[in-house]
């Protein structure tokens, strides 16, 4: 899922609220905004993209009006059932907040068994008897961070009667196993004759219901309800014995009055992929790897993908991460660019376009560039953000007091720095952006031979246009911070960007790097420039360096990265189950080491670590049974001591650090074969009972792809959307394959040429193949999902009743 968090307008009584909004799965949060300064119409813009790693029901935006001296208070909501999210996918809009009411905040499932007996008693007569057995729950939410203390009561509920039972408090789960079996008296034997027995003569038995209510069990605080389920007692009129499965439900399904506080903007993109079995995607995946070798470029799969998907931004990334993953990008992007460029007739225009090649190339950066960013841009991007400098120069825009000059150094100060980072970065660019950054140099070099600027110009378009500029302007986009800046940093990290892009438009024109950002500045502050003495930036060099067959010059010793930190629990080594064992602490993994350090008044100091593991010594990466210490979220790193235990913030956070440490630790020599899924406690291994805690895993461990840590690509959930793209798409497909047997049947198009704008057709008879090839394919891939696409029996545990059934 990605989300965009726009803004928020509600009434004027709120007006003095300072508000932040979090993202939940059901129940647990798993991202949250910074805090907004008071304002009718805060306006958020921070972006969150994550895979959902566990079932859910829905996808829910809370705003909270931040407190000072208290806790922070619910202001309103926005829940999206998981199967409504396709419908509001990928389009803004304003969804109204709906009232935090304690009675709505459910989510789980219960799995119940109902039973119709009739019995006979000691006179002979026969009554009926209503058998329910709660079996189960499963997802059930945390209570306060921790896995709540459930019970459930089952109430027999009727025009004329209220009968109810209880369970037992099960302590510390969310997916509690209840077992237990009530049994309520539905009739009154025939020779009853005493109308007291029930309040009505004769009991309506389709009028009864079963009412299950799920509570977290508050101890010495109130009970707290966790949802609830209806199941008519009629349902048994064809079948004596019903068993299924129920989604928990709001109390009163939920309905309260709304008042009027205000509306969120949110714009959702949400998908979710069906994958089949990888010999399913062979066909199609081996036609698109041949794209780099068609001839024309494109008659070649990827490229009509391109062609009949073009106002979608999003069919490009999936073909991209394919070629990458199998080492064809490369090829593939000289072809495109090739065919681009042949079409370019001004040198100073070249990929300035939103192209096939241009979007291919920015999202290859995107996705092999991300550490490149992190070396060279995180650490000045820090200082710029926390210095809290103003860098105005505008006079329309200077507050009062500001002074101009001051500003203006401020602004150069951090250009410079920015800029200078990045020419001196050459050592740290991905070999991957080398080979593409030298193939454009030569194209762009073959087609304008006369142009001896257009060699850089073709590569700094993308690597200061595209790729630094973009970055400064949106660090957050790129995790290089973790929220949107405020209005002054973003103003500060825009005129910032438009320098970069500015110089990288002037790449190929000037040496003196500093005289542009020097002119540049006083064009912004519109002020006379007056002389400078700066030195030379190496600014063509740099240029020269990522873009050429000269090695680049090494220290030899990689830099560490930072791959993933932030805050979580960790238990104590070798310490008992009872006692305050966890701590809070800050987990950073890094390309070489794995640390935690204190936390000070809940914030991270950057103190010297408590603990330092090299990466090189973990043997596995795993998730924790939740039994082990009754804590979800919960994973371990296996090294040649104890385990670390470590439980992250929610299920999001959870995978994500598995994947990182699994991925960076996954070449080293003595990775083990099998791990103990539990703790060994009390002398004993929870999951086998084994006594000996040196005793040797009894669960294989997860296989880890070996994959670039950077570069987490499933190639048959990316052949899958490519599936999805095709189809969705068909109908221009079909266009495309009528233009191709138009043109090589007549020798040229018969209908108006608007018809066929919208492809590139070089080679009719090459691309009519290429299409057929694709048709034919979509057909057999589209038989396997009819085939395998049986949707799972409603009441099922993979497909829960929803609602009150009767």
């Amino acid at each position: 899922a990605s989300l965009t968090l726009s803004s928020i307008s509600w009434p004027n009584r709120q007006r003095d609220l300072c508000t932040f909004c979090t993202i939940s799965l059901d129940q647990e949060e798993v991202f949250r905004t910074k805090v907004f300064d008071k304002s009718l119409s805060p306006f958020y813009g921070e972006d969150f993209y994550f895979e959902i790693p566990r079932p859910f029901q829905c996808l829910s935006f809370y705003v909270f009006a931040k407190g000072v001296f208290q806790r922070d208070l619910p202001v309103g909501k926005v829940s999206i059932r998981k199967e409504e999210l396709c419908k509001f996918s990928g389009k803004e809009h304003w969804f109204g907040l709906q009232p935090v009411d304690p009675n709505s905040e459910v989510q789980g499932k219960v799995h119940l068994e109902m039973r119709l007996n009739e019995l006979i008693i000691e006179n002979g007569s026969m009554c009926q008897q209503l058998l329910v057995r709660i079996i189960e729950c499963q997802g059930l939410p945390l209570i306060s961070g921790q896995n709540c203390d459930p019970y459930a009561t089952v109430s027999l509920v009727g025009p004329a009667r209220f009968d109810q039972k209880k369970t037992k408090v099960k302590k510390k789960t969310s997916d509690p196993q209840f077992e237990e079996t009530f049994y309520f008296e539905v009739t009154r034997p025939n020779s009853y004759t005493k109308k007291s027995h029930f309040q009505v003569e004769e009991e309506d038995i389709e009028k009864l219901e079963i009412k299950v209510d799920l509570w977290n069990n508050g101890n010495l605080a109130q009970d707290v309800f966790l949802g609830e389920t209806r199941v008519s007692v009629k349902i048994l009129r064809n079948d004596h014995i019903h068993r299924a499965w129920y989604l928990l439900q709001p109390k009163g399904n939920g309905k309260s009055k709304t008042d009027d506080l205000g509306s969120l903007r949110l714009n959702v993109t949400y998908t979710e992929d069906n994958v089949l079995p990888s010999a399913c995607y062979t066909p199609l995946r081996t036609l698109l790897l041949k794209s780099p070798d068609i001839k024309p470029i494109s008659a070649s799969a990827a490229h009509i993908l391109g062609d009949i998907c073009r106002e979608r931004y999003e069919a490009v990334l999936p073909v991209v991460r394919l070629l990458l993953h199998h080492s064809r990008l490369v090829s593939f992007v000289s072809a495109i660019a090739a065919l681009e460029l042949e079409n370019t007739q001004e040198a100073n225009t070249i990929f300035r376009g939103n192209s096939l090649a241009t979007r291919c190339i920015d999202d290859m950066m995107k996705i092999v560039g991300r550490s490149y960013l992190t070396v060279t841009l995180k650490p000045v991007l820090d200082e710029i953000c926390e210095s809290n400098k103003t860098c105005e120069i505008d006079p329309i825009k200077l507050k009062e007091g500001d002074n101009v000059e001051v500003n203006k150094e401020n602004l150069q100060g951090y250009v410079q720095k920015v800029f200078s980072s990045i020419t001196q970065s050459s050592s740290s660019c991905p070999p991957l952006m080398c080979d593409v950054f030298r193939s454009l140099r030569q194209l762009a070099s073959k087609r304008f031979p006369d142009d001896p600027h257009v060699q850089y110009s073709a590569v700094s378009s993308f690597v200061f246009l595209r790729f630094f500029a973009v970055a400064v302007l949106s660090p957050h986009t790129f995790q290089l911070r973790p929220h949107h800046p405020d209005l002054e940093v973003s103003r500060t990290l825009t005129l910032i960007s438009k320098t970069i892009q500015t110089l990288g438009s002037w790449g190929s024109l000037s040496k003196n790097k500093l005289v542009c950002i020097h002119v540049f500045v006083c064009l912004i502050s519109l002020s006379t420039c007056p002389p400078i003495n700066l030195s030379i930036f190496p600014c063509v060099s740099f240029l020269d360096e990522i873009s050429s067959n000269i090695s680049k010059e090494s220290s030899g010793v990689e830099d560490s990265v930072v791959l993933k930190e932030g805050e979580v629990q960790k238990r104590a080594q070798g310490r008992k189950r009872i006692g305050k064992n966890f701590k809070k602490r800050w987990l950073r993994v890094t390309s070489r080491e794995l640390s935690y350090h204190k936390i000070f008044l809940f914030v991270f100091q950057g103190k010297e670590a408590l603990c330092i593991m090299p990466v090189k010594n973990i043997q596995a990466v795993e998730k924790l049974d939740e039994s082990a210490f009754n804590r979800k979220n919960m994973f371990q790193v296996l090294h040649s001591e104890k385990p670390l235990y470590v439980q992250a913030g929610n299920c999001v956070e959870a995978s994500e650090w598995v994947e990182v440490l699994s991925q960076v630790s996954r070449c080293n020599p003595d990775r083990l074969g099998t791990f103990h899924p539990s703790a060994y406690l009390a002398g004993a291994w929870l999951c086998c009972r084994s006594l000996s805690d040196s005793q040797p895993g009894c669960k294989p461990c997860t296989p880890t792809l070996l994959a670039n840590l950077q570069l987490d690509i499933d190639c048959d959930r990316e052949t899958e959307r490519i599936f999805s793209l095709f189809t969705s798409s068909y109908s221009k497909l079909q266009k495309m394959e009528d233009a191709c047997a138009s043109i090589a049947v007549y020798q040229g198009p018969l209908r108006e040429q608007d018809d066929y704008s919208l492809f590139t057709i070089q080679d009719s008879k090459e691309t009519f193949h290429t299409v057929r090839q694709i048709s034919h394919i979509l057909k057999e891939l589209q038989r396997e999902h009819d085939t395998r696409s049986g949707t799972a029996q409603y009441g099922s545990q993979e497909n829960p009743i929803v609602g009150k059934t009767s």
